[in-house]
């Protein structure tokens, strides 16, 4: 009777686990919110569109994470108040505000579900 439970409660895990959601935008959320261009940096794709006030341009992840830091360090990050977020075929976005020390930026973020996890396609920063 103990291993019938037990295959019943690994089943009920497995499909369970299968159908929750990505949380991949929450977590970037969450990075935006401190400004931790690092963690930011764990969810983006191989290249990203990165658009900032001063530039805009296709990034690779790397570049991304270092041109991140800059602007955070720039720009201390005191919080993020999401607008908007939605999901599209697996694909997430969010559209917010960032505030920072040195002014409040729109905030979009595109992520796509790329091998079974979601990727950061692109980040813009527009001023308010």
């Amino acid at each position: 009777m103990h291993k019938f439970f037990t295959l019943v409660l690994s089943i009920i895990l497995v499909v369970g686990s299968a159908f929750k959601p990505v949380n991949g935008i929450d977590d970037v959320i969450s990075a935006l919110r401190v400004g931790n261009a690092t963690e930011v940096g764990k969810y983006i794709d191989e290249n990203v569109e990165l658009s900032l006030p001063d530039k805009s341009d296709n990034y690779s992840k790397a570049q991304a994470i270092m041109i991140l830091k800059d602007f955070f360090a720039n720009n201390v990050v005191s919080g993020f108040e999401t607008k908007h977020t939605g999901d599209n075929s697996g694909n997430q976005f969010c559209i917010g505000t960032l505030h920072t020390k040195s002014g409040d930026y729109r905030t979009t973020v595109f992520m796509k579900t790329r091998n079974g996890r979601q990727s950061v396609k692109e980040i813009k920063f527009q001023p308010l």
